[in-house]
């Protein structure tokens, strides 16, 4: 993984663009969102770049059906190259360099919603995603594997196009198999990599609704909240239980979860705007900026001056 620097900005920024879709303002009540597009459709327009940005309450799968290039995820970039998905899920800071005139494929888009109604359990196939999507790009290395996934980008874009009778219910239906489809892809990557390791990936299955539900707290309360009891009182159980829980889902404490969220947004406000670094710590609400300097240093082993000026990583 290399800086993230050629998807900043090329102006100064304050902080990182929240768009509906990319170039679109947000739209906070949006539910029961689908919607699917090529890539080239938009990508063309905007010289092949997508800059940085998020989406508040959207979850994205791409598919790169020929071409590739580079994503950037948080602060880091990723190369990519077909035939390949990505997984982006909500408030996640991306953004996409695609080789001109080469790269195809579709991205879909839908509110986390949709997403919570494609598990038999409320809130575990989100849950499942997002941590499949820790690792965001998913390689397709069967070609008739491929062809089918393509198939079904290729329906949905149909149904959404014509829109007929029952098309909001296909609509639903197409995303849940194409999201099924790359997560087994991505849960058979995972398990290769832990092949012949002391312990597996740890288990979503119990745990996950519950961090599903602290991942939405913290987001909401982060920057003003980081004891775990306030989080705990606000799930109705105690830090003991709660830490059980995600220890079992992630393989790390809750606490961490909470540090982490508050790493990611001062790394993506080091990399992608321009907000001198003592502005960053107070707005992360420390009491100074040597506070601040010595809790980044702690988490990634780095100054955030020194973050910034190798662009991330």
């Amino acid at each position: 993984m290399t800086p993230v620097t050629a998807f900043a900005a090329t102006a100064p920024a304050t902080a990182l663009p929240l768009f509906h879709l990319y170039g679109d303002p947000p739209e906070d009540q949006a539910f029961d969102f689908v919607h699917v597009e090529t890539i080239s459709s938009r990508s063309t327009r905007h010289a092949w770049t997508i800059r940085a940005h998020r989406h508040r309450n959207l979850f994205q799968i791409l598919l790169i059906a020929s071409g590739g290039g580079d994503m950037s995820h948080e602060a880091t970039t990723r190369a990519f190259a077909a035939p390949c998905a990505i997984l982006v899920p909500a408030t996640v800071a991306h953004g996409f360099r695609f080789r001109p005139g080469e790269t195809e494929g579709f991205v879909v888009t839908f509110t986390e919603d949709v997403a919570q109604g494609l598990g038999e359990r409320s809130g575990e196939s989100l849950a499942r995603l997002r941590a499949l999507a820790a690792d965001p790009v998913v390689p397709i290395a069967d070609a008739a594997e491929a062809a089918r996934i393509a198939a079904l980008f290729r329906a949905l874009n149909e149904e959404h196009v014509w829109a007929r009778e029952g098309y909001r219910l296909a609509l639903r239906a197409h995303v849940a198999l194409i999201a099924i489809a790359v997560a087994r892809l991505a849960a058979g990557r995972e398990r290769a990599q832990a092949h012949g390791t002391a312990r597996s990936a740890p288990s979503l299955a119990s745990a996950a609704p519950v961090v599903e539900a602290l991942r939405g707290l913290v987001e909401a309360h982060f920057r003003t909240e980081r004891q775990l009891a306030f989080y705990a009182d606000k799930l109705a159980m105690t830090v003991d239980r709660l830490n059980d829980h995600v220890k079992r889902a992630t393989g790390v404490t809750a606490g961490h979860l909470i540090r982490q969220r508050v790493v990611t947004e001062a790394k993506r406000q080091l990399v992608f705007t321009t907000q001198p670094i003592h502005e960053i710590g107070f707005d992360l609400v420390f009491a100074d900026p040597s506070h601040f300097t010595r809790f980044f240093r702690k988490q990634t082993g780095m100054t955030p001056q020194a973050f910034r000026e190798q662009g991330g990583g």
